[in-house]
């Protein structure tokens, strides 16, 4: 007959052992494959990038509005545009912006540079820098996208102000601005209208397509848009959950489109020449819901993924906004999580 004080033993650390290697499975990182299999993205073979905490740093009891914009510049400041106390989900409203809605961090320590756009905006929405450092913003408000120098200077506002329409001079909440190496820029236009515009770089018309549908060409919602060195033109039609590739004039070349994708709501390219894309999940009234960070070729092919659902620090609730800056980090925005986060390698 066994001893049955060994078997006891035996079998208490048995139980502990199962125990520990459970744990560590389930609260700890997961076994990472050894290589990437083709076709998989690169979110399971590890996280590619970390979330940078602390970062921004704000003046104590400072806290932001709904994130709906973000872009670096050359020097890599951070500038980021919130909708402060109009941070009211489906209301109107009449009266501007008291207080400052664009605010200019330094992208290595995270502390405010400046601030301004106070009294100016009354819904704001996207934001763009181009490669003069000038600071391009959509107001859907205002319906009107306005382009300012980097200090807060306004230099050209196109669109009648307060004043829908579906014409050359008329936007319907514009969502976002791409601006060619010639100070041309394409709009993404938007809630309203469903269609991108083509302006010159004094702001005049020179064209536009798209209508709302699901058909190539068509949009329902465009709510991003970017242009690559090749001057095509990428359209995050959010809706139709798929990103649109266009050359310059409008002629449809292809999309892209399947659940690893999700549903894009913003888009910007990289230095290293790949799209970044937010997938900001489904809009549901509650959770669960999805959120990704993307990372894609010039072919659609998702390079890496990161980021998930939720108000944990690196994840997102509703990611709306994307850039990336020069040293490759990458900053969103994030509209029901009111905040702006940093991710680095």
């Amino acid at each position: 007959m066994p001893n049955t004080s060994i078997v006891f033993k035996v079998l208490i650390f048995s139980f502990a052992a199962a125990l520990i290697l459970t744990t560590t499975y389930q609260g700890g990182s997961a076994p990472r494959l050894a290589k990437q299999a083709p076709g998989e993205p690169a979110e399971r073979a590890g996280r590619p990038y970390e979330v940078v905490h602390g970062w921004p740093v704000f003046s104590e009891g400072f806290l932001l509005g709904h994130v709906t914009g973000v872009g670096v510049d050359s020097h890599n400041h951070v500038f980021v545009f919130h909708r402060a106390d109009h941070s009211i989900m489906g209301k109107t409203f009449e009266e501007p912006i008291s207080s400052p809605v664009i605010l200019c961090f330094d992208g290595r320590t995270g502390a405010l540079v400046t601030s301004w756009g106070a009294n100016r905006f009354l819904l704001p929405h996207g934001l763009r820098v181009d490669q003069d450092d000038n600071i391009w913003v959509t107001d859907i408000g205002l319906q009107q996208v306005l382009k300012f120098n980097h200090d807060g200077e306004l230099l050209m506002a196109v669109g009648e102000k307060g004043v829908a329409g579906l014409d050359g001079k008329h936007f319907n909440k514009p969502t976002d601005v791409a601006v060619a190496p010639d100070g041309s820029f394409y709009v993404s236009d938007g809630y309203g209208n469903s269609r991108v515009g083509k302006f010159s770089a004094k702001g005049e018309f020179v064209f536009d397509w798209g209508h709302k549908g699901d058909h190539p060409g068509e949009f329902d919602t465009p709510h991003g848009i970017a242009m690559d060195r090749q001057g095509r033109i990428y359209v995050a039609d959010r809706s139709n959950a798929r990103i649109q590739v266009f050359k310059g004039d409008g002629t449809f070349l292809r999309q892209w489109k399947s659940p690893e994708l999700g549903r894009p709501w913003a888009l910007s390219f990289g230095p290293d020449g790949c799209l970044y894309v937010v997938d900001g999940g489904d809009l549901k009234p509650w959770p669960p819901d999805r959120s990704h960070i993307l990372k894609l070729d010039i072919n659609g092919n998702i390079l890496e993924r990161w980021a998930s659902f939720g108000n944990y620090d690196g994840q997102l609730f509703w990611g709306h906004d994307i850039a990336v800056g020069r040293d490759s980090a990458v900053y969103v925005g994030d509209i029901l999580g009111r905040r702006v986060q940093k991710f680095a390698r």
